[in-house]
């Protein structure tokens, strides 16, 4: 007979509790507890670094059924605080697999807990707003229940934190160009992903993935075409020196390109505000309004804090960069989705355009991308 888990408890900062069973790693982890309604795509959602710091819940009921497999990784390891499922697959079912989810969870010493309504709990974040959380597995779930809620509320919050060095590669990665080449691109890692990688090489870009410390002078010396800010976790008003950053990237007139916390940091170059989302959008069902071309696309999204800027009209850059206008936006929330600068090559989206897993709604955007690269260096020449 094989042994039942060994219990397990949410813990949220408002003192609900979830009794379950643990999956994945023994012991305690803490995190802000945010869901992700992706119904496929568990492998990339967890080694996506935009997720640190982060304890994800899957409101798709049944996880883990086509194991985990050396392909569909988006970087060097699992980023997740801990995991939150209802039924965990008891068996995995796919010839892509060569483990379970639950032997790379415990692998990657990822703390987990199944068994319970994520319906719920999904219901009372959406109701009450992410909040922090820990989950307390193994002899960590007979811990006192007020030692349990005290230690959940000593974790630190998500916004203030900048996580950028957590997850930034520490030295420059080099992926050579797809086909003709563009030129050398710029890419600062604040999280990237792999597919977003692979997708910029394939439109002819020499990708040069930098270290999120990268100076100025550093990124000059690759000699770049353009520059690209990834995804990545964190607060955007605790990365001040990635937006100055960027301002000397848009002072020297270089093409620019920016992605979820690329967006974020672009509207702060640009002198706007952010604000944090009461509980965010993750998932991979987000309908978005495309303003140039009238265009609703289903996208990819994992952020939880937005750029504040007037859905209508063009307006004036604070820190003068002439007039710049939102040019997507969500249709759940009429949340800012993109920003485009119109006198300065620069232009960003609050969403996934690589999309894994997720629609390819959006993957154009590098093609409009590559196609602003190109036309800057035909005008100057």
């Amino acid at each position: 007979m094989t042994a039942l888990p060994e219990p397990a408890v949410l813990v949220l900062e408002d003192g609900t509790r979830h009794v379950g069973r643990a999956y994945g790693a023994l012991g305690t982890t803490l995190g802000e507890v945010v869901f992700a309604t992706g119904m496929s795509g568990y492998q990339e959602t967890l080694t996506d670094p935009s997720y640190a710091g982060q304890i994800v819940l899957q409101t798709a009921p049944h996880i883990g059924n086509t194991g985990m497999n050396d392909e569909d990784t988006e970087s060097r390891r699992i980023w997740v605080a801990g995991y939150i499922v209802r039924d965990p697959s008891r068996v995995v079912s796919n010839w892509r697999a060569n483990a379970s989810l639950d032997e790379v969870l415990v692998q990657d010493a990822i703390v987990g807990i199944s068994g319970i309504d994520t319906r719920s709990v999904t219901r009372h974040i959406r109701a009450a707003g992410s909040m922090r959380g820990g989950i307390f597995s193994g002899d960590a779930a007979k811990t006192d229940a007020d030692e349990q809620l005290r230690i959940v509320r000593e974790a630190p919050q998500m916004a203030g934190r900048n996580l950028s060095a957590e997850v930034s590669v520490e030295a420059t990665e080099v992926t050579p160009a797809v086909g003709e080449k563009v030129g050398n691109l710029a890419v600062l890692d604040l999280g990237v992903k792999q597919a977003t990688i692979d997708n910029l090489a394939a439109r002819g870009f020499e990708v040069h993935v930098l270290p999120q410390d990268v100076t100025i002078d550093g990124i000059r010396a690759i000699e770049p075409v353009a520059v690209f800010y990834s995804n990545g976790p964190g607060d955007p008003a605790a990365s001040g020196d990635h937006v100055e950053l960027l301002r000397a990237v848009l002072d020297d007139g270089l093409p620019f390109f920016g992605i979820c916390f690329g967006n974020q940091l672009l509207g702060r170059a640009l002198g706007l505000g952010t604000y944090k989302l009461p509980f965010g959008h993750r998932g991979i069902n987000q309908p978005v309004l495309d303003k140039s071309t009238g265009r609703v696309e289903i996208t990819a999204h994992n952020h939880g804090f937005a750029v504040d800027a007037p859905l209508e009209g063009s307006f004036d850059s604070p820190n003068g960069y002439g007039k710049v206008e939102v040019s997507h936006v969500g249709l759940n929330d009429n949340v800012v989705e993109g920003l485009r600068a119109l006198d300065i090559p620069a232009f960003s989206v609050q969403y996934h355009p690589e999309a894994a897993a997720g629609p390819h709604d959006a993957n154009y955007l590098f093609d409009r991308f590559r196609d602003m690269v190109v036309d800057t260096q035909k005008d100057a020449k």
